[in-house]
């Protein structure tokens, strides 16, 4: 059987560059075949759930396809038993679960931007170190809205943005625009196959896909430690398939245990 993903751990200097920085490119996680399939899989789960970028839609509706380790084999297997799970326990610690698994794709023709936010704005975890991981089925550059980043940004810590996003406003999918110096910002050009991964607490963003042929398809995982709850929802623990160690939660330790 022809593997599909590279595996590697990473090196005290790349460690330390994750922690410095907030965020290191990983270099390419898929082979050639794994990033075909995911890209096929990935596509067939997005074109039976999506219609074609509409203005008037919302960014839910134009770009994010949620649980995609539910419509896809091979990113099921990338998820749970992938390359970024050893890498997430040299960063997380020993106990790991799946917080995230979704597709934010920029189709071609989609213009939009994406305003400047931590991932912990959208979604508070506790403990404090999960971890992004965005994973290109794309050549991204600048033309089609690859992410813009402020390295050393995760140093800030968490900033408040209850006034923005509670559990009633996440509902309506308010969007959060934090207001930064752009100076600062640099893109994070990828190659198809590579992963990006960064700290709860970094800044980014992504400006519109302004290609007229090529999309920016992004796998979009979360992992956190095990016994993370979500602090905007009366710190109930974050659900998510228990990857490697133990949990207190007995609701996590059984969560999916059927995938």
């Amino acid at each position: 059987m022809e593997e599909l993903f590279n595996y590697r751990k990473l090196t005290t200097k790349e460690l330390q560059q994750y922690h410095d920085q907030g965020f290191l490119n990983i270099g390419s996680t898929l082979t050639n075949k794994g990033l075909e399939r995911l890209t096929k899989e990935s596509m067939e789960a997005w074109h039976s759930e999506k219609r074609e970028f509409k203005d008037s839609a919302t960014w839910l509706q134009n770009s994010l396809l949620v649980d995609i380790h539910k419509k896809s084999h091979v990113a099921k297997s990338f998820y749970f038993n992938g390359p970024l799970v050893d890498i997430m326990e040299q960063i997380i610690g020993s106990n790991i679960k799946g917080a995230t698994s979704q597709l934010t794709f920029k189709m071609k023709g989609n213009t939009k931007a994406f305003g400047w936010h931590q991932d912990n704005g959208y979604g508070e975890l506790d403990p404090y170190n999960a971890v992004t991981t965005l994973t290109a089925l794309d050549d991204t550059d600048e033309e089609n809205g690859c992410l813009r980043i402020i390295p050393g940004s995760h140093k800030m810590g968490q900033i408040d943005v209850s006034n923005i996003i509670n559990s009633t406003t996440k509902k309506k999918q308010v969007s959060i625009d934090l207001k930064v110096d752009e100076s600062l910002a640099i893109p994070a050009r990828m190659k198809a196959g590579e992963t990006l991964i960064f700290n709860s607490f970094f800044l980014h963003q992504s400006q519109g896909n302004f290609s007229k042929h090529r999309d920016r398809r992004i796998l979009f995982l979360r992992y956190a430690d095990a016994d993370a709850v979500e602090v905007y929802n009366e710190r109930k623990p974050r659900l998510g398939k228990l990857l490697r160690g133990q949990t207190r939660f007995p609701e996590v330790a059984s969560y999916e245990e059927e995938l």
